[in-house]
């Protein structure tokens, strides 16, 4: 079933609290939705834990929505760590299941998760350009990287079997008001790489462009196909 572009729609953003949650809930806003956001902490209107499917589910008694979007992190202070990235993994595959259970419950048609690019690889792929045909969430050998890999796999495996209108938006970095002061502040301390690219593309998504992809995905996006939604073309890793 096509959403209609024109209706206001009742849009659940889990991470609404979040730096891309903020600017998501103020576009929604601005093209005449009503947005619910869903989170554990003050300023939500659910209250809840996406890891605690039963708490969950009964935070969504009596709620009714047209659209669900997943933009849940547990990403806390630097610096970055790929142990302090375990906690996003479990939103991308616990949380993402718990939250298709409760969103059935609220009659959602519509499943919008957030996603990264860099599951495509974390790798120099030389001067070939990636695109959505490329395989995502591909298996490697480190076991830490291969965690991640697999919650962006598997977010995107439960939505589309879970028999809602699922869509993927697969984002570069961010960067834009609200990202980029973490990242500097981050870059000052040393506590975050400094990205080479090699001479290649490699993907940025200004957090304003983020949001107007999740409005379009509401209004008029496509199900059962993911859209790399950047700056530029993916064309690197690393």
């Amino acid at each position: 079933m096509a959403m209609n572009e024109m209706k206001s729609q009742t849009v659940i953003v889990a991470g609404a609290s979040g730096v891309l949650g903020r600017h998501i809930r103020e576009a929604l806003n601005g093209a005449g939705h009503t947005v619910l956001g869903l989170g554990r902490g003050e300023g939500n209107e659910i209250r809840a834990d996406l890891l605690d499917r039963d708490g969950l589910l009964r935070a969504f008694d009596g709620v009714q929505a047209d659209v669900v979007v997943h933009a849940a992190t547990a990403l806390r202070k630097p610096p970055m760590s790929h142990k302090g990235m375990f906690g996003t993994d479990d939103l991308r595959v616990a949380g993402t299941a718990n939250l298709i259970e409760a969103a059935k419950l609220a009659g959602v048609r519509r499943f919008i998760g957030e996603n990264v690019a860099v599951g495509y690889g974390y790798r120099d792929f030389g001067d070939r350009v990636l695109t959505e045909a490329d395989e995502f969430g591909v298996p490697v050998s480190d076991p830490n990287i291969n965690r991640h890999l697999e919650g962006m796999r598997e977010k995107e495996r439960l939505a589309l079997e879970s028999g809602l209108e699922a869509i993927s938006l697969r984002y570069g970095f961010f960067y834009g008001p609200g990202g980029t002061d973490a990242m500097v502040h981050m870059l000052r301390k040393r506590q975050m790489p400094a990205f080479n690219d090699h001479g290649h593309v490699s993907p940025w998504t200004h957090l304003t462009d983020a949001a107007a992809a999740v409005v379009a995905a509401v209004e008029r996006g496509r199900p059962g196909r993911p859209t790399t939604s950047s700056t530029t073309t993916w064309a690197s890793g690393s």
